[in-house]
Order: C-alpha cells, then sequence, then structure tokens
C-alpha cells in the first residue's frame, strides 16, 4: 500500500471518530502513513471494545492518540487545542479535520410521545453544524493547519428530503453545508479547502437510532443502481482522496458517495 503521507508531519482530527464512517475514515488515512487524533464521546463501558478496534491504527507506524472528551464543549475544546499543540510539536500540521459528530434529537413533531422543542433544535445544529465553525475557527487561531488543508464533513439526504423525527438532524445538516461553502470561500486565501461528503445509506450506529430507519434502507437497496447499501469503507475512501495533493482544487462542494443512490 502507498504510503504517500508518512515523513510529511501531517496529522488529521477525527470529531467523532470512535465508530462508524469517522473510524473508517480514521483507519484509512493512518493505512496510508497520517497520524491521526481521534475525539469521541463514548461511555465507559464501551471503552474496552473502543480500544481494541484502535489497535488496527497503531499497527500502522503512526502517530496516534484518542481523546474521550466532548468535542462540542467550549472549554474542553480550548483545552484539546492547548494539547494538540503540544502533540504536533514544531514540525507537525494538521492536514485533515474531519467532522463525523453524530449528536442529534430524534423525535417527531407531533404525536403523544416527547415532541420537539426549540432547545432540541438548538443542540443538534451546534454540535452537528456549528461544531465545525467552532473546531476551524481554533485551529486557525492557533496555527496548526497545514498550508494546504482539508476540511470534510458528512451530510445525507436529509439535507432535502423530509424524513419523520428527522426534523433537527435534517436542519444541522443543512446548516452544515452552508458553513462548509462559507468556510471554504472565507479560508481559502490561508489554502484550506473544505467539502461536504453526501453519504448513502449507511448502516451505522447512529443511523439505527433513527426511527424507522429499516424503510430508509429498503427504499436505498431499491433504488441504488449496485443495489447495495454504502458501506463506512465507501466513504473513508473518499475522504482519503480528498485528502491527496491531487484534490487540492476541489472546494466548496457537496459530494454524493453512495453508488449512484441519488440518481432514482
Amino acid at each position: 500500500m502507498v504510503t504517500e503521507f508518512k515523513d510529511r508531519n501531517y496529522w488529521a482530527i477525527i470529531l467523532g471518530g470512535s465508530t462508524g464512517l469517522g473510524f473508517a475514515t480514521a483507519r484509512k488515512l493512518a493505512h496510508h502513513g497520517m497520524n491521526i487524533i481521534i475525539v469521541h464521546r463514548d461511555r465507559r463501558t464501551d471503552i474496552a471494545e473502543i480500544e481494541e478496534a484502535f489497535e488496527d491504527i497503531r499497527e500502522q507506524d503512526v502517530k496516534f492518540e484518542s481523546f474521550n472528551v466532548d468535542a462540542t464543549n467550549a472549554e474542553k475544546r480550548a483545552n484539546l487545542i492547548e494539547e494538540i499543540a503540544k502533540i504536533l510539536g514544531k514540525e507537525g500540521k494538521i492536514r485533515s479535520l474531519v467532522h463525523s459528530i453524530a449528536k442529534g434529537n430524534l423525535k417527531p413533531m407531533t404525536g403523544d410521545e416527547p415532541t420537539l422543542d426549540n432547545v432540541d433544535f438548538q443542540i443538534t445544529i451546534d454540535a452537528m453544524a456549528i461544531s465545525l465553525y467552532d473546531w476551524t475557527k481554533a485551529i486557525f487561531k492557533a496555527n496548526l493547519f497545514a498550508k494546504d488543508a482539508r476540511i470534510i464533513s458528512f451530510t445525507s439526504e436529509g439535507n432535502k428530503k423530509a424524513w419523520a423525527n428527522y426534523a433537527a438532524v435534517s436542519a444541522a445538516k443543512v446548516a452544515l453545508e452552508s458553513i462548509t461553502r462559507n468556510i471554504a470561500l472565507e479560508f481559502a486565501p490561508y489554502g484550506i479547502r473544505a467539502n461536504c461528503i453526501q453519504a448513502g445509506v449507511t448502516v451505522t450506529r447512529s443511523f439505527q437510532m433513527i426511527p424507522g430507519n429499516e424503510t430508509l434502507r429498503n427504499h436505498a437497496l431499491k433504488h441504488n443502481p449496485f443495489k447495495r447499501l454504502t458501506v463506512p469503507n465507501d466513504v473513508a475512501n473518499v475522504v482519503y482522496l480528498l485528502s491527496k495533493d491531487e484534490a487540492g482544487w476541489i472546494t466548496g462542494t457537496i459530494i454524493p458517495v453512495n453508488g449512484g443512490e441519488h440518481l432514482k
């Protein structure tokens, strides 16, 4: 395997990298020589399993650090940035910032069960959209980005379609895309590129929490030209491609990574 990132002092920060798309991305980049920092928030009961999975990254002859910290907490983020600066030292730089935070409220708008409140939208949009800018700004102010840096986040088809119980997350995805476009525009003079990947239906822990996810899964299988669902490695492969030098002229875009699922 080509390890084109090795010995370039490049690091990737993966926000939400313990499972799903984030972990698949961390593993893929590590296999190609990128040093990895994962920020995740998980229960103590899950840590042993997560640490076991992290061994695949540690075995790749790259530097690796992980923090079980709430990435959306402003004070903790500031402390993490200081710690990350120490880890990187004088030579290390952030090549890729990957946003894979899934912290949203999946409630209906009507019915007898608890329904969405204003605060549910605020929490979801802050975690799944605004935090991308918070991290971008903090890393930028700390002068930790590489001269050619990549910011990549994950959106979904819920950015356009209405799904029951998905309103808060859908609003967050739209905000995430808008923030990404403006990051691409306003940070371009500093060598930063920003893009969203619109993954197809992918069976992750977050997806399985969506009420009625089986219907979404069956619909995707029916309409996908390749008759299969997207898997985390499909998305990780594209993050890797966007992190390469050759992808430097791609910015401000929403890239479908779904095997053509959106065509029908």
